[in-house]
């Protein structure tokens, strides 16, 4: 084989290796980041996770780019109640975010004074040991924790500073037909769908979130090689997301 030929012969490898990942990507798993502390205690700033695209069918926003190759979705399946899902931010329709499905469509979401409501019943709620989070500079804060039961029976966990703050009291919407009603799982600092994401429309679902497959602690020096083993949370490694 002449150098010509093998050039060739790897040029068509890494094509197909690609192509492979691609398709992949598009149809079955896609890998993300957790960047902030919205999902808390659920998801930590620094979990790597997969998400199954094929969970909810398929819109251009499962494409590379949001290719806007078709409208709507194709397959089309709908989220259940506690499903926590990846989606493009409905004001830019390229960012991605991710959160809790609360309300479905028809749905009518409230709260009062921290608590929510599903179509007029109170969710069943568990207080249990605080959650502390710490910051990079050493400080703490301390979190009430509880475990919250949605109407269909699946239980989480939520994060709350207390039941007076900000976004505790939002007035009862209906969930328009086609859309979701989104949270974050650390609910006094998670902008959802009380705040700037708004309704959420099915095309915009990307996948839901399955399982981690990698997650470190960024607060540690990235420049000191001996302190990695160190960064990695080896305890949430592939740990299901619930």
């Amino acid at each position: 084989m002449d150098k010509e030929e093998s050039f060739w012969d790897t040029l068509k490898t890494v094509f197909y290796a690609i192509l492979i990942a691609i398709v992949i990507r598009t149809l079955w798993f896609e890998p993300f980041k957790i960047p902030s502390g919205s999902m808390y205690p659920t998801l930590f700033v620094g979990d790597y996770l997969f998400v199954s695209k094929y969970s909810y069918g398929y819109s251009r926003h499962s494409l590379p780019l949001s290719l806007p190759l078709f409208d709507g979705r194709i397959f089309a399946k709908e989220p259940q109640r506690g499903d926590v899902v990846v989606f493009k931010y409905p004001q830019d329709n390229k960012t991605d975010f991710i959160k809790r499905v609360i309300g479905l469509p028809g749905d009518k979401i409230k709260l009062e004074n921290g608590r929510l409501y599903i179509n007029g019943q109170k969710v069943e709620r568990e207080q249990i040991e605080d959650f502390v989070i710490r910051s990079p500079i050493g400080s703490a804060e301390r979190y009430r924790q509880y475990i919250e039961t949605l109407p269909n029976g699946v239980k989480h966990k939520i994060l709350e500073i207390s039941d007076h703050e900000a976004h505790d009291n939002f007035v009862e919407l209906e969930v328009p037909q086609g859309n979701y009603f989104m949270m974050g799982d650390n609910r006094d600092r998670s902008d959802d769908s009380r705040v700037n994401v708004g309704f959420v429309p099915a095309e915009n679902l990307v996948g839901k979130a399955r399982f981690l497959f990698f997650s470190h602690n960024e607060d540690e020096e990235w420049y000191k090689p001996w302190s990695w083993p160190k960064k990695i949370r080896w305890g949430r490694l592939f740990d299901k997301i619930q």
